[in-house]
């Protein structure tokens, strides 16, 4: 437990500092108030400029305490910056730990280098703006200095910025796997109202058609350019109503301009030769089947249906059917999972010769199984920080021998070893709603329970872009599917509102 006494010229800070102190003590509960059961205090001074005092509790007889003083400004940007310094310094001098990410909690890290590209500064000036700022590794600042370059060049193809992209999200599962707290539902409970799920998402697409045509719209008159049909497993549904979705996306988006359609098939046991079919005759030209680990002990373990000789079955099937671009996720940090293990995936997977491998750190989510269950999981071992890092670098070097290079990369919150998640591919076979989404480049609008859309408002007109930073605003929709269902027309009401954000604010 981590006590956090903020006082109030410091506390408009509270989530940079909570956020760090989580990076450093991944999984700890807080308070705010003084407590004698809490091993770590973080408490704020009220001198001139600020300060911290840190108290670390190893047992009841012994306190370890540091301090750290700051001077802070007029600007709450570089204000966020200096206290989340000194708490670093701090944090590292009492636990002896490095971060391999600095003090940089974000989500979206590749974000800060590629603004930087984007208004001309120079490679060498960009790193040492970094490493000043944020106290990033050499390592981590060379893989999002990689990234961004990447995403430039592959970017360069498209007219991203006059675009948007559609995602489409089905909410239903084979089975909810332990580590998993996405928007998804055991598909068996739903089979008699997934028509009804899909002419919701209908409706949800004539929406965007009018929206398309409006004027004053965020989508007027802009190609829709990448789809992505996510979950939950998209397969997961029956080959009827499968087909039945991919006809309601045609019929109602204007596919004309759209240069990569997605399908999360990331089940193999949701995939049959017949869905495969589908996918095809719908032109479906990049899909996923994701093993998250050959060893059928943790499948088991984490909830998987499928057996490993069933991934491989998918996977070989998916080829015969002609499919060319194929990615695999896989996840570090599994419970129970040792380095040999996670050695051995790799192995299994280089010998298949993916398109694009997508390497996960295990993030522990409040809603996941292994947080909410956590007696019942208390006795499964957990890679720890140096296994977790382990690990990530494995990924890294398994994808280098598959002739991969990374394209883009995210960060969570409880992360094992405070590492990242990074989509490698080889070449001209990236993701680019992957990289569309991430980065905040452009417009993308979700459909279906449990989506989420980010409206990209430009501080210029896209031919005059000039590198400024974008400002982003966003409409949830509804994650239950029992609400989502009957309260459709209410939500399509909302975001019929929020799709005219051009005209509330007179940018027509």
């Amino acid at each position: 437990m981590i006590a956090l006494i903020l006082n109030d010229g410091i506390e408009k800070y509270e989530q940079d500092i909570r956020e760090l102190a989580m990076a450093f003590c991944p999984g700890e509960p807080f308070i705010y108030e003084k407590n004698p059961e809490a091993w770590l205090t973080i408490e704020s001074g009220s001198e001139p400029g600020g300060s911290f005092f840190v108290s670390a509790s190893e047992n009841t007889e012994k306190t370890r305490r540091d301090r750290e003083s700051f001077l802070l400004t007029d600007s709450r940007r570089e204000n966020k910056s200096i206290i989340k310094t000194a708490l670093y310094k701090i944090f590292n001098r009492l636990s002896g730990k490095e971060l391999p990410w600095g003090t940089l909690t974000g989500i979206r890290p590749v974000k800060l280098p590629e603004s930087k590209l984007e208004k001309g500064m120079r490679d060498k000036d960009i790193r040492q703006d970094m490493k000043d700022e944020y106290l990033i590794s050499d390592e981590k600042l060379d893989l999002i200095m990689d990234i961004a370059h990447l995403e430039h060049r592959e970017l360069s193809a498209i007219p991203y910025r006059s675009g948007w992209s559609l995602y489409v999200g089905i909410a239903f599962c084979p089975t909810t796997c332990l580590y998993c707290s996405f928007t998804s539902y055991p598909i068996e409970k739903w089979k008699e109202r997934l028509y009804e799920y899909l002419e919701c998402i209908r409706k949800e697409l004539r929406l965007l058609k009018e929206a398309c045509n409006t004027e004053g719209s965020i989508l007027y008159r802009r190609p829709l350019q990448t789809v992505y049909v996510g979950g939950g497993t998209p397969t997961a549904l029956p080959a009827e109503h499968l087909r039945k979705l991919l006809e309601i996306i045609k019929s109602e988006a204007d596919m004309s301009s759209v240069c990569e359609f997605t399908v999360e098939a990331g089940r193999p046991d949701s995939i049959t030769a017949e869905k495969l079919d589908i996918l095809k005759e719908f032109g479906v030209d990049r899909i996923s089947i994701n093993p998250q680990t050959m060893n059928q002990k943790t499948l088991d373990l984490i909830g998987r249906r499928h057996t490993v000789e069933d991934f491989r079955k998918a996977y070989a099937m998916a080829r015969e059917k002609g499919f060319d671009n194929i990615n695999m996720d896989i996840i570090m940090g599994l419970p129970g999972e040792s380095i040999k293990d996670v050695e051995y995936t790799l192995s299994e997977i280089e010998s298949m010769d993916p398109d694009s491998l997508t390497v996960h750190a295990l993030a522990i989510k409040r809603a996941a199984r292994l947080n909410t269950e956590k007696e019942t999981w208390a006795t499964v071992e957990r890679a720890d920080v140096r296994e977790a890092s382990v690990m990530t670098a494995m990924g890294a070097e398994s994808a280098k021998r598959l002739n991969m290079k990374p394209y883009y990369l995210y960060r969570q919150k409880n992360m094992a070893g405070n590492q990242e998640n990074v989509g490698y591919a080889k070449e001209g076979k990236v993701n680019l709603y992957n990289i569309l989404m991430m980065e905040e480049l452009h417009t993308v609008i979700g459909c279906g329970a449990g989506s989420s859309s980010k409206a990209v408002i430009m501080n210029k007109a896209p031919e005059l872009y000039d590198g400024n930073e974008n400002r982003v605003e966003r409409f949830e929709n509804i994650k239950n599917v029992a609400e989502y269902l009957p309260r459709i027309d209410e939500l399509i009401e909302k975001k019929r509102k929020f799709l005219m954000i051009n005209r509330q604010n007179g940018n027509n």
